[in-house]
């Protein structure tokens, strides 16, 4: 196996450190516009109870059918 002559190596190693730096900027991007973001509509609570109540009956319905 060749050994990498340095210049060679010193492009490599460059080129992956840019790309790290790169990755970390686009994340911090990302983590600053998630929190940027306002919230969505609050969470309507009677329609989840509805929702779990319906699925509850299906469910109930379906056992009873399968006797």
């Amino acid at each position: 196996m060749k050994a990498i002559q340095p210049p060679i190596l010193a492009a490599i190693s460059g080129a992956i450190a840019a790309f790290i730096a790169d990755e970390e900027a686009v994340q911090a991007a990302a983590l600053s516009q998630a929190a940027a973001r306002p919230a969505g509509p609050p969470v309507n609570l009677w329609a989840l109870s509805g929702r779990q109540e319906a699925m509850q009956l299906r469910l109930l319905m379906q056992r009873r059918s399968l006797r």
